[in-house]
């Protein structure tokens, strides 16, 4: 066996056995999420007793493994193309040199949970079966047992102001879906840009399975480090002018009306 390969998971050769419900709670984590990781094909098949699912220490470890990379800042379909790593004996060193050079999120969003109570009381009793929905399609809101877990608080709060002013939340969050695409968009204009023009060398060597030294992917990281505030900079300037722009246009456009219905002049 392979250092740091697991054992077969499937092969019942754990210490202990424990049920679905069992080793979610010993891996911290919930059985929908256990059976999600199982429909990714992050978690090898239990031993099956009939109807009764049987899981063992390796599958515990490999959901602790899954915890950690998670909180590292890898991605699922990241953690999988590890798994498949180390179950076809590749060098994971590399990869995993890559995957942390490039991979660490640039999100700062903290996450809130909250009471259904509590939900319903930032947007006025509006939140209706249909919002709930279009927030859980969106990504926004996520149900954890009794809880409602909100992917950011700047998000929450920033909708729940709008709606304190007087926008309806169906409306809030039909311009979030509009605005999640512009965000896209941009996202992929500056990930193009960084492909090609600061890792495509490195990109390249690596399909071509030529190792990621320490050295070089400590500098790929603070590449790409340096590169986040520049993105976020540019497009703060950008909306900052585009609703300069819009602001001074909606006023000329009022004012014009104004002028016309009381029939003076529009300059």
């Amino acid at each position: 066996m392979e250092p740091g390969a697991e054992p077969d998971a499937g092969t019942g050769a754990g210490t202990d056995e424990y049920r679905t419900a069992e080793l979610a709670e010993k891996a911290g984590i919930t059985v929908r999420t256990l059976r999600f990781y199982r429909e990714r094909k992050l978690l090898p098949a239990p031993r099956r007793e009939g109807r009764i699912a049987w899981y063992n220490d390796h599958h515990l470890a490999r959901l602790r493994t899954i915890g950690a990379l998670l909180e590292r800042g890898h991605t699922l379909g990241g953690i999988a193309e590890l798994i498949t790593a180390f179950e076809s004996g590749r060098d994971v060193g590399e990869l995993l040199g890559l995957e942390n050079a490039i991979s660490v999120p640039w999100s700062e969003e903290t996450p809130v949970r909250l009471t259904p109570e509590e939900l319903a009381d930032h947007f006025q009793g509006q939140v209706t079966v249909e919002n709930l929905a279009a927030s859980i399609d969106l990504g926004y809101v996520a149900l954890d047992g009794d809880e409602v877990v909100h992917v950011s608080r700047r998000l929450l709060d920033a909708s729940s102001a709008l709606v304190g002013k007087g926008v309806p939340l169906s409306v809030v969050l039909a311009a979030a879906r509009e605005v999640r695409a512009h965000a896209d968009a941009l996202a992929g204009l500056f990930t193009t840009l960084i492909r090609t023009h600061v890792l495509a060398d490195v990109l390249d060597r690596a399909a071509a399975g030529e190792p990621l030294g320490a050295a070089e992917a400590a500098e790929v990281a603070e590449t790409v480090e340096s590169l986040r505030p520049l993105a976020k900079s540019v497009v703060d300037a950008e909306l900052s002018m585009a609703m300069d722009r819009r602001i001074r246009a909606e006023l000329d456009a009022w004012r014009e009306e104004v002028c016309q219905g009381q029939g003076g002049p529009t300059d």
